[in-house]
């Protein structure tokens, strides 16, 4: 079954906790949260008391994507926060970094993924993908809500789906980026079985319907 993880980007973050309930009783499966530091990516957002407060706030399983530098650093100190998938990119550190930071989340009993920017190819993630609990494409350059569907990310998507089938069926695939009610069956047919969404789900007053119809 394809899962739904509305992204609080797109929330109104003075009445958050209530954007957050509504999506839980529209049947979203995900909370995604987006930390952006200002020099992975050219914005910056929220940080480790926001993923506290949020976590006290719902039961969601949070799926937290770190577009930061050097993830290692942190992704002890998210996982304490309260998240439950920690995701970060593989273009955000040297590799032996990427990996240290994938064993210190498995040693915390929590899911790990990676992230790919548009241009980093699939076969970048052939060292570690046995390893993963989930694979993020993004579907837009991160570090903002509001961009267009890159479609030429579809055929990545189809070969990511690929090497899951062949290394670790396990492995879910998340794809993030200009997903709304059009774009969301083309990733799903490609093999995206999580799909983000933001504006899609909490820029409409008609949350249930919102999620039914990223689901299909």
């Amino acid at each position: 079954m394809v899962k739904i993880a509305p992204s609080i980007l797109a929330a109104n973050f003075a009445a958050l906790g209530q954007d957050i309930a509504e999506i839980k009783a529209a049947g979203a499966e995900y909370l995604h949260l987006d930390v952006m530091d200002g020099v992975f990516v050219p914005n910056i957002s929220i940080g480790l008391p926001v993923v506290a407060a949020i976590r006290k706030a719902t039961d969601m399983v949070l799926d937290v994507h770190l577009m930061i530098t050097k993830p290692v650093r942190y992704v002890e100190a998210f996982i304490q926060a309260g998240a439950d998938i920690v995701v970060f990119h593989l273009e955000a550190d040297e590799l032996q970094n990427i990996q240290a930071a994938i064993d210190k989340v498995k040693a915390l009993g929590k899911r790990v993924g990676l992230s790919l920017k548009p241009k980093t190819p699939a076969v970048a993630l052939l060292p570690y993908i046995a390893q993963l609990d989930m694979v993020l494409v993004m579907t837009v350059e991160p570090g903002f809500g509001g961009q267009t569907f890159m479609a030429d990310q579809l055929d990545k998507i189809r070969a990511i789906r690929t090497m899951i089938e062949a290394e670790n069926p396990a492995c879910e695939l998340e794809v993030d980026g200009g997903i709304d009610p059009v774009t969301a069956p083309l990733v799903v047919e490609a093999g995206a079985n999580v799909l983000v969404a933001g504006s899609a789900v909490f820029g409409v007053t008609d949350r249930v319907g919102a999620v039914a119809a990223l689901r299909g």
